[in-house]
């Protein structure tokens, strides 16, 4: 049985019964933090884009029509397609969205299932095991690959997202394991994604999540229509390791990993609207702020893990000219953090501030492999010769809370957008109880939002 086969197997039997009570909640955290974050995204521009997009190309029926889909940013309908590409850029849009390493699933994944569930190609009732399927899939190639296929400019979140949205496809319709199988096999085929937007500070990456579900999705229907499909995707000569990541697997070893090493267990979520390996230099900028008492910083310097620093746009000093830029730049984010605290959407956007500019250009990154991932060394210069430091070792674990932790941190994220505390309300309500709520119940929260948000 090939890599392909086995993962199949397993996620083609997933049921709620059969997945320990842990990884359940884990999914249902995941989806209240991906519709959360995704709430307090509405005054972002990414969505506005993707939706004029999908409307163009898919068409749309009004505000009270009968299209398959809801647009949350406006309420409008539209196709699964155009739903998924456009509440995907929402999801993205505040670059706050979940993390599996250094792939965000669930901002593929979400927005599909939702459409079509709510298109009436899925039940509310296989929401949860579909989602665990995906993060089970893409999370384990990224856990597995990544080290090897970010530094060569490939994406993980497009790269291991389609397999993942094809796996959360196939469970929600219950595809057989040969049947899920053959989606996996696809969805090798479909699979891609560069990173130089994020080395531009440009904005492709919003809607990559979009295009990464289509791609899923397609792969799925694919095979449910009887596509004949490789069986080696994973592990072939030609196959998605090797050609990725330039590198076999030992197939015997990833296969007994699965069912075992829950990847659910290893979505992480940001406490701020950075880019994930941006999370802790930002909590070890605010412990060095209680310190300084308004002394001054000459310089500083950020040392970080190789991986984390190679990836694109991590050691950018600007000019800054977009959200995409700044969220991604350590430098940027550091003397942001120093001289203003706590990272909020509207501050990402603060490029022509000459304190937190003249401070950039003093930021420097280094790489330096004493350093784990997720951790970070930060060392400051102040005036007068002084000198601070800040060591922050930080895992997985400590970006993971609890359903009601998640709601009490979305809520003060809400807060940052005007938005009530009862807004997030309704997102718990739904995402506690997906099949007892029901759509309805999610789409009126975000009818609320819209026209508090600030923009």
């Amino acid at each position: 049985m090939t890599i392909q086969e086995e993962l199949a197997r397993f996620t083609s039997r997933l049921e709620p019964a059969t997945i320990p009570d842990a990884i359940r909640q884990k999914a249902h955290a995941c989806l209240l933090n991906g519709y959360g974050i995704a709430m307090a995204g509405l005054a972002t521009p990414y969505e506005p884009v993707a939706r004029a997009a999908a409307l163009s190309m898919y068409g749309g029926t009004g505000y009270s029509g009968r299209g398959e889909a809801t647009l949350l940013g406006s309420g409008e309908k539209t196709s699964v397609t155009g739903a998924a590409l456009a509440n995907g850029a929402l999801f993205h849009g505040r670059g706050q969205e979940d993390t599996c390493g250094a792939a965000h699933l669930g901002a593929v994944m979400i927005p599909l299932l939702m459409a079509l569930i709510e298109s009436g190609r899925g039940r509310l009732d296989d929401l949860i095991p579909a989602m665990i399927a995906g993060y089970e899939v893409g999370g384990l190639f990224e856990e597995l690959l990544a080290g090897d296929t970010t530094p060569k400019g490939f994406r993980a979140t497009t790269i291991y997202g389609v397999g993942a949205a094809a796996a959360a496809v196939a469970r929600l319709y219950r595809l057989d394991a040969t049947r899920t199988s053959a989606a996996l096999g696809n969805a090798v085929s479909f699979s891609g994604g560069l990173l130089q937007c994020f080395a531009e500070g440009t904005d492709e990456w919003r809607y990559q999540v979009g295009v990464t579900a289509q791609a899923g999705w397609s792969a799925a229907e694919l095979a449910r229509a009887g596509s004949v499909s490789l069986r080696e995707g994973y592990e072939g000569a030609k196959g998605l390791a090797r050609a990725f990541a330039g590198r076999g697997l030992d197939a015997a070893a990833v296969k007994a990993r699965i069912g075992r090493d829950w990847q659910t267990q290893r979505v992480a979520f940001k406490p701020f609207p950075v880019c994930a390996f941006n999370q802790t230099p930002v909590t070890a900028a605010l412990a060095l702020r209680e310190k300084l008492g308004g002394r001054r910083v000459e310089a500083a310097v950020v040392r970080m893990n190789p991986y984390e620093c190679g990836y694109a746009g991590m050691d950018s000093k600007g000019p800054f000219s977009t959200i995409g830029g700044t969220l991604m730049s350590i430098p940027f984010c550091i003397a942001q953090t120093l001289l203003r605290g706590a990272p909020s959407m509207a501050m990402m956007t603060e490029y022509h501030d000459p304190e937190i500019n003249a401070l950039v250009e003093r930021v420097d990154l280094v790489a330096d492999e004493g350093v784990p991932t997720l951790c970070c060394r930060i060392e400051l210069r102040l005036e007068g010769g002084e000198a601070l430091a800040e060591a922050c070792d930080m895992t997985p674990a400590d970006y993971v809370w609890s359903f009601d932790d998640l709601r009490a941190r979305l809520e003060r994220t809400a807060a940052q957008e005007d938005l009530p505390a009862d807004c997030i309300a309704g997102l718990v309500a739904f995402c506690a109880d997906p099949a007892g709520v029901g759509i309805a119940a999610l789409n009126a929260a975000f009818d609320r939002a819209r026209p508090l948000i600030r923009r």
